[in-house]
């Protein structure tokens, strides 16, 4: 009999670094400090007595060693998992409904991939968005008119479960050539007599104005749009600047159709937003709930640049 050091969580690694291509979010996905996840992977080189991956590459490359790993994480994770799925519908059943509201103009760029990953996951789950923009999906969940909400905060006083997704960064968008592309990093007082062009929502919605500018007493002119795109129109168009997650505008930013710029929000620290799924504390513990919130963290840390999971 063979005998091996290798575990279920060293394959479960494996894919994680497959898919995050480095070892800082790869270790976020799995939960671990980077410190552990190293330590993890010297002790499964030492006892291969091959290295697995390049150090210093980027994206991060398997040796002949660790692609072999690799090959048999990707036959034994997914069929460990699915056999999981299926001893769960067994004990718990299966049926339900997520029905889900969002706070967040831009949330269905990475919304919709989890989506998808999940539907294969869990096909008798009834899976749908509530339509339209909503300022208080909270209150929808307590109407019984959604399963599961996308907000921007958690707050305690609500009876409802709330689970932390990801943190993200909030940049300063300028036209190229604008005067204040010359600056680093943009403060509040940089708005005063500018345009701030935002999406039409109340002020405590949008994280430029309660984090930065109410805080320091400013009150630029306005103007909304619906869409992003109509936002960074504007923007290059010298109507205006904004403030929008950089993984909402990076596409654009690689193109150099517009500039960002950090922005330094209360205590010298830069703006950032966070986002949390909130589900009523019964609907919370359903393993198919579970199971959402997890993919909605995974292919988050994958496909959106800059993010740090909460």
């Amino acid at each position: 009999m063979i005998r091996t050091q290798l575990e279920f969580r060293h394959l479960q690694t494996l894919l994680a670094l497959r898919d995050t291509g480095n070892l800082s979010r790869a270790a976020q996905w799995l939960y671990l400090t980077q410190s552990a996840l190293s330590h993890q992977l010297k002790a499964l080189e030492s006892h291969f007595e091959a290295p697995l991956f390049i150090r210093k590459s980027s994206p991060l490359t398997f040796t002949a060693a660790g692609k072999r790993l690799l090959k048999l994480a990707e036959t034994i994770v997914p069929a460990v998992e699915e056999a999981h799925r299926d001893l769960t519908r067994l004990a718990a059943g299966s049926s339900g409904s997520l029905r889900i509201a969002v706070e967040c103009h831009t949330c269905f760029d990475w919304l919709m991939p989890a989506m998808d990953r999940f539907r294969q996951h869990w096909p008798e789950v009834e899976l749908d968005i509530v339509s339209g923009f909503h300022t208080d999906p909270i209150g929808l969940l307590h109407q019984d008119r959604a399963d599961l909400a996308i907000v921007a905060e958690a707050d305690p006083a609500e009876a409802v479960h709330y689970s932390p997704l990801f943190r993200f960064q909030i940049v300063g968008l300028l036209a190229n050539h604008h005067p204040l592309t010359e600056r680093n990093v943009l403060e509040a007082d940089d708005f005063r007599h500018e345009t701030l062009i935002s999406y039409p929502v109340p002020d405590d919605m949008l994280d430029i104005i309660r984090q930065v500018l109410k805080p320091a007493g400013i009150a630029p002119k306005r103007r909304t749009s619906e869409l992003t795109v109509a936002i960074l129109q504007l923007v290059a168009s010298r109507r205006g600047i904004a403030a929008l997650p950089w993984w909402a505008v990076a596409a654009y930013l690689e193109k150099r159709y517009v500039s960002a710029r950090p922005i330094v929000a209360q205590h010298g620290a830069l703006l950032a937003g966070e986002l949390y799924a909130a589900a009523s504390p019964t609907l919370s513990t359903q393993p198919y709930m579970r199971e959402f919130v997890s993919i909605m963290r995974e292919t988050s840390l994958v496909n959106l640049p800059e993010i740090e999971l909460l």
